[in-house]
């Protein structure tokens, strides 16, 4: 997949099936619409190319609005968009004068002179140019104008991946990650530097990893324990991850996230890790002493390795 960083970049490609959007986390309900690109790529001899924005718009046009939180960062997002097999993705600067540009602007200057699109697959819903005044049914009157086709994503794809996105979301917020996952089509992850905390894992027999996740956009499940995979060096390692404010051992409300990592024991401060959860294991409780928290921690160890280990 060739990526380029604005339709100022972006050189042109023979016949190109172009579709529009976010593809927030790259889910089922997305790879679906890929499908239907590169088929209509390929039903026109031509290359799959999508069309996407970043920063994402809510951050440009409602900056103070910290409710937004995504299901992938740019680098993950992609990092899924090349492994569906999509030829180009062109990432454009969503700032607030390309929010003002009209529709008709935005298809002649944009899809037309810029793309060069030859066949346009879409959603039913989809609005675009300022005030998201442009609607399908104006793309489709102006499609033969211009010389492309049009080809609509059906409602029920649409609504799929509507319905998707909420539930995956809804899904994190509660720390219900098989449904997420089950959504995702693959394990949600996070990716974040390993910084120093305050040891407190390693007094209890667990040393862990703590990770600051850059990335504020990033949507951190809930609190909580869960079984996990670490991706370190390109080499995967089970564990079991704390999501939360250590409420037996510590009296401040400040958020961690903590991964003990099984049979590792390398120096990785400073190092990015990628983590992958596959299931939550309990909520995350106070306990009454620091014994009852270490019998709690063995037992979700053996619950760990009995998830990542199934027979």
């Amino acid at each position: 997949m060739k990526i380029y960083q604005g339709i100022d970049q972006f050189t042109g490609v023979e016949n190109p099936a172009i579709t529009i959007g976010t593809f927030d986390g790259v889910h089922i309900g997305h790879q679906k619409i890929i499908q239907q690109l590169k088929a209509g790529a390929e039903s026109i001899q031509g290359e799959s190319v999508i069309f996407t924005f970043y920063p994402h718009p809510r951050m440009v046009l409602n900056p103070d609005d910290d409710s937004l939180k995504l299901l992938s960062t740019e680098e993950e997002k992609r990092e899924l968009l090349e492994k569906s097999g999509v030829d180009h993705l062109i990432v454009q600067p969503f700032t607030k004068d390309f929010s003002r540009i009209t529709y008709t602007e935005y298809v002649r200057d944009i899809l037309v002179n810029k793309l060069r699109v030859k066949k346009l697959i879409i959603g039913y819903n989809h609005h675009f140019g300022r005030n998201r005044e442009g609607s399908f049914e104006q793309l489709n009157k102006l499609a033969p104008l211009y010389g492309f086709e049009m080809e609509k994503i059906a409602a029920q794809d649409i609504n799929k991946v509507e319905i998707s996105s909420t539930k995956i979301r809804k899904a994190l917020d509660a720390g219900d990650i098989k449904t997420a996952n089950k959504f995702l089509g693959y394990d949600y992850g996070i990716t974040g530097e390993v910084v120093k905390g305050k040891g407190l894992g390693k007094e209890l027999g667990y040393p862990t990893a703590n990770i600051q996740v850059a990335d504020k956009y990033k949507l951190i499940p809930a609190n909580g324990i869960y079984a996990v995979t670490a991706e370190i060096d390109k080499k995967m390692y089970k564990g079991m991850m704390s999501i939360g404010v250590n409420p037996t051992i510590s009296e401040n409300e400040v958020k961690t996230i903590e991964v003990n990592i099984f049979d590792f024991n390398k120096d990785i401060y400073g190092e990015n890790i990628r983590i992958f959860f596959s299931q939550r294991i309990r909520d995350e409780k106070k306990f009454d002493s620091i014994e009852d928290l270490k019998k709690a921690i063995n037992l979700d160890k053996e619950k760990t390795l009995k998830i990542l280990s199934p027979t």
